[in-house]
C-alpha cells in the first residue's frame, strides 16, 4: 500500500489535533476536581503568580536572546545574505523564531495546569490516594499530549510548508536554544530556593520541609514549575524535535538517492503512532483504591510501550515499510525502557542503594557524600552500555539496507526511543505538581493521613523523575549521535555543491579532530559548573534573607498567629539571581563551538561533538541519578528509617540532598540540552566552517 508524504503530514496533524483535544478534557477534568480549603488556594494562588511572574520575566530576557540570534541566522545562514540567498536565509529564520515560539508554549501550557492541578490533588487526598493520584497524573498528561502535540505539529508544518529539512534544523535549534536557557534558569531558581528552605528550615532550625514559617517556602514550590514543569517541557520538546529532525535530514539525503518519500513518510507515521499510543496510555491509567502509585506509573509506560510495538508494525506491513528500521526503532524504545529500570534501581527508596546510602548517613555527611559519588558513578553504567548497544544494534541491523542507512537506523532508534515521550512527560509533570500537594496538604493542615498519602506520592514522582531524567537523557545520546550523521549529510552536500572532498568519517589519530574532542569533552564539565554556581551564589543571598526575616520580624521563628514572612522577598532573589546567572553558561557552550569550526573545521567540530557527547551523557547520567539517590536516602530517613527526622542521620542526609539537588535539576538534566545545542549549530554552520576554517 503506498501513499504520498502529503498523507502521512496529514495524519500527523490528525492526531496532533487529536492530542490537544484530549488535553483540553484532561484540563477540564482537572479543573472541575473539588477545592474548598481557603488556606491552600491563598498558597496556590501565590505559588500561581510566583510562577507567572518568572515565566514571564525569563521569557522577556530569553526573546531579546531570539531577535539577535534570528537577525545572525538572517545574515549567515545558510549562507552570507550578501550572497544572494535571501529567501533561504529568511526561511531559517522564521523557522528558528517558530521553534522558540513553540518552546515557549510547551513552558506556558505546563505551568498553567500544574499551579491547578497541585491545590486539587492536596484536597483530593481527604478522599484517599486513588482520586489524588488521579488528579496529578492527569494535570501532568496535560502538558504530556500538549508538547508532544505540539512537536509533531510544529515539524509537519515546517516540512508541509517549506519542503525542506535544513528548515527543520533551524526549527529545532529555536527549541533547543530556549530549552537550553529555560532549563538552565529554570533550574537555578528551583534549586536556589530549595538549597535555601532546607538549610535554615530542616538543619538550623530543625522545622518542617513546608512549614509556612520558612520565607523561602513559597519560592521552594514556585521553583518546582519554573524548574521541573516549564523546564523539563521545553527540554523534551527540544528532544523530540531534534530527534525528528536528525531523521528528516538523513531520510531526505536517502529519498533523494532512492527516488520517492519513503523514508521522510516511515518517520511521520512512527512518529505520529507514538502520539497515539501515548493519548491510549494517558487514557487508559489507572491506580486500585490501596495502590502504588510507582507501579501505576511504571504500568502506564509499559502499556505505552506495546502498543507503539503493535502500531508501528502494523504500519509497517500495511505501507511496506523496511522492517530493519523498525526493529532498529524498536530497539530504542527498549533501550529507553532499559534505562529507566536502571535509573529506577538507584533512585527508588525501596532499593538496596537508597538504603545504603540512608544507613551510610548515620556516620555523618561525608559518607553521605561519598556513597552517594559512588552509586552514581556506577549508575552510568548500565545506561551508557545500553545506549551504545542500541546504537550498535540500529547500525548492524540498517546497514544491510543500502549506503547511509546504517546512520538512518540509528536515527530511526532515537525516534523509537522518544516514541512514549508522551507519557515520559505526563510522568515526569506529576512529579513537581505532587511535591506541590504535599506542600499544600502541610500549609493547609490538612493532618497527618493526608501527609502519608501526598508523601506517597511524592516519593513515586522523585523516583520517577529520576527515571523520564534517565529516559531523557539516553533519548538526547541517541539523538545526538544522529545529528552527528545529520552534521556529516550537511557537510557533504555542501562539498559536492563546491566541489569539495566530503566526510566519511572522524579519525581521533588526525591532530585536528583530537583538537576538537579534549575541547568538546571539557564543555559539559564547564556548563555544569557555572550553572552549579550559579545555584551557590543565589542560595547564598536567599539564606541571608531568610536569616534577616527570622531576626527582624517579631513572632516569626514562633510561629505567632498573623505574623506572616515576606515571601516576595525570596522569590524576587529567585527570580533576578536565575535570569543574571542562566545566560553565561549558554553562551560559553555556543561560542566555543563556533571558535572551534572556525579554527579547525568541520574535522575539528566533529572531534568537538564526539568529546561533548560521550563526556555530557556520562555527567548528566551521574548527576541525575545521584541526585535522586540523595533526595530518596533523605525521605527514606523521614519515614522513620535510620533514626527518623530530627537524628543525626536526618542531618546529614539533608546535606546529601543539598549537594543532590543542582545536581539533578539543574546540571543533569540540562546537560542533554547543551549537546543538542551544539549539535544544531554544528549542522547549521557547516558550510561557514568548510569554507572558512582557518585550518584545512
Amino acid at each position: 500500500m503506498k501513499f504520498t508524504i502529503t498523507f502521512f503530514l496529514a495524519a500527523s496533524i490528525a492526531v496532533s489535533v487529536l492530542s490537544f483535544l484530549f488535553a483540553a478534557w484532561l484540563y477540564r477534568w482537572v479543573k472541575k476536581q473539588p477545592s474548598s480549603n481557603r488556606r491552600i488556594a491563598e498558597v496556590g494562588q501565590l505559588i500561581r503568580n510566583g510562577a507567572n511572574t518568572f515565566l514571564t520575566k525569563e521569557y522577556t530576557v530569553l526573546a531579546k536572546f531570539a531577535g539577535v540570534a534570528a537577525l545572525l541566522i538572517f545574515t549567515f545562514l545558510p549562507s552570507p545574505v550578501w550572497q544572494g540567498n535571501l529567501v533561504d536565509n529568511l526561511v531559517m529564520a522564521l523557522s528558528y523564531i517558530c521553534g522558540t515560539i513553540f518552546s515557549a508554549v510547551a513552558g506556558v501550557v505546563g505551568i498553567q495546569i500544574a499551579t491547578i492541578a497541585n491545590v486539587k490533588t492536596a484536597e483530593a487526598a481527604q478522599s484517599g490516594i486513588k482520586p489524588s493520584f488521579m488528579s496529578g497524573f492527569r494535570g501532568g498528561a496535560v502538558m504530556g499530549m500538549a508538547v508532544v502535540g505540539g512537536t509533531l505539529l510544529g515539524v509537519s508544518l515546517v516540512m508541509l510548508i517549506t519542503n525542506n529539512t535544513t528548515a527543520l534544523l533551524g526549527f529545532s535549534f529555536g527549541a533547543s536554544s530556549l530549552a537550553l536557557f529555560a532549563k538552565a534558569g529554570g533550574g537555578i531558581f528551583t534549586k536556589t530556593a530549595d538549597i535555601s528552605a532546607d538549610l535554615v528550615g530542616k538543619v538550623e532550625l530543625g522545622i518542617p520541609e513546608d512549614d509556612p514559617r520558612n520565607p523561602a517556602v513559597i519560592a521552594d514550590n514556585v521553583g518546582d514549575n519554573v524548574g521541573d514543569v516549564a523546564g523539563m517541557g521545553a527540554d523534551l520538546f527540544d528532544s523530540n524535535v531534534a530527534s525528528m529532525a536528525a531523521a528528516l535530514v538523513i531520510a531526505a539525503s536517502l529519498d533523494k538517492v532512492d527516488g520517492g518519500s519513503a523514508n521522510i513518510s516511515l518517520v511521520f507515521c512512527y512518529a505520529a503512532a507514538g502520539l497515539f499510543a501515548s493519548i491510549i496510555g494517558v487514557a487508559t491509567a489507572r491506580m486500585g483504591k490501596h495502590g502504588n502509585p510507582t507501579k501505576a506509573l511504571n504500568s502506564s509506560t509499559y502499556v505505552t510501550t506495546a502498543i507503539f510495538g503493535l502500531l508501528t508494525a502494523a504500519a509497517t506491513w500495511a505501507f511496506q515499510f523496511e522492517w530493519r528500521i523498525w526493529g532498529a526503532s524498536i530497539v530504542g524504545l527498549l533501550v529507553g525502557v532499559v534505562i529507566g529500570i536502571a535509573s529506577d534501581y538507584f533512585t527508588d527508596d525501596t532499593k538496596k542503594p537508597v538504603h545504603q546510602v540512608a544507613k551510610a548517613s548515620e556516620s555523618g555527611p561525608a559518607f553521605t557524600i561519598l556513597s552517594g559519588i559512588s552509586y552514581g558513578f556506577i549508575s552510568t553504567l548500565p545506561a551508557m552500555i545500553g545506549i551504545a548497544i542500541s546504537a550498535l544494534a540500529a547500525y548492524k541491523l540498517c546497514d544491510p539496507i543500502g549506503p547511509g542507512y546504517a546512520m538512518f537506523g540509528i536515527s530511526m532508534a532515537a525516534v523509537g526511543m522518544l516514541s512514549i515521550v508522551g507519557m515520559i512527560i505526563s510522568n515526569d509533570a506529576y512529579g513537581p505538581i505532587v511535591d506541590n500537594a504535599r506542600g499544600l496538604a502541610e500549609m493547609g493542615n490538612l493532618g497527618d493521613e493526608v501527609l502519608d498519602i501526598t508523601d506517597a506520592l511524592d516519593s513515586a514522582g522523585n523516583t520517577v523523575k529520576a527515571v523520564t531524567k534517565g529516559f531523557a537523557i539516553g533519548a538526547a545520546g541517541l539523538t545526538v549521535i544522529a545529528l552527528l550523521g545529520a552534521f556529516i549529510s550537511q557537510v557533504n552536500d555542501a562539498a559536492a555543491e563546491l566541489g569539495l572532498k566530503g566526510l566519511t568519517g572522524f579519525d581521533v589519530m588526525n591532530p585536528i579532530v583530537f583538537f576538537g574532542l579534549l575541547i568538546g569533552a571539557a564543555v559539559p564539565a564547564v556548563f555544569s559548573a557555572m550553572l552549579m554556581l550559579g545555584v551557590d551564589r543565589n542560595a547564598q543571598r536567599m539564606v541571608s534573607e531568610i536569616h534577616r526575616q527570622f531576626r527582624e520580624i517579631a513572632g516569626l521563628k514562633e510561629g505567632k498567629e498573623g505574623v506572616v514572612p515576606e515571601y516576595d522577598k525570596c522569590i524576587e532573589i529567585a527570580t533576578y539571581g536565575a535570569l543574571k546567572e542562566l545566560i553565561p553558561a549558554g553562551l560559553v557552550t555556543i561560542i566555543l563551538t563556533i571558535i572551534v569550526g572556525f579554527i579547525g573545521g568541520v574535522q575539528a567540530i566533529g572531534g568537538f561533538l564526539c568529546g561533548n557527547i560521550v563526556s555530557g551523557l556520562l555527567l548528566a547520567l551521574f548527576m541525575s541519578n545521584a541526585g535522586g539517590l540523595w533526595d530518596n536516602s533523605k525521605k527514606y530517613i523521614e519515614s522513620g528509617n535510620n533514626g527518623g527526622k530530627g537524628s543525626d542521620a536526618h542531618k546529614a542526609a539533608v546535606v546529601g540532598d543539598t549537594v543532590g539537588d543542582p545536581f539533578k535539576d539543574t546540571a543533569g538534566p540540562s546537560i542533554n540540552t547543551q549537546i543538542t545545542v551544539v549539535s544544531l549549530i554544528a549542522s547549521l554552520m557547516s558550510t561557514l566552517f568548510l569554507t572558512l576554517s582557518l585550518i584545512r
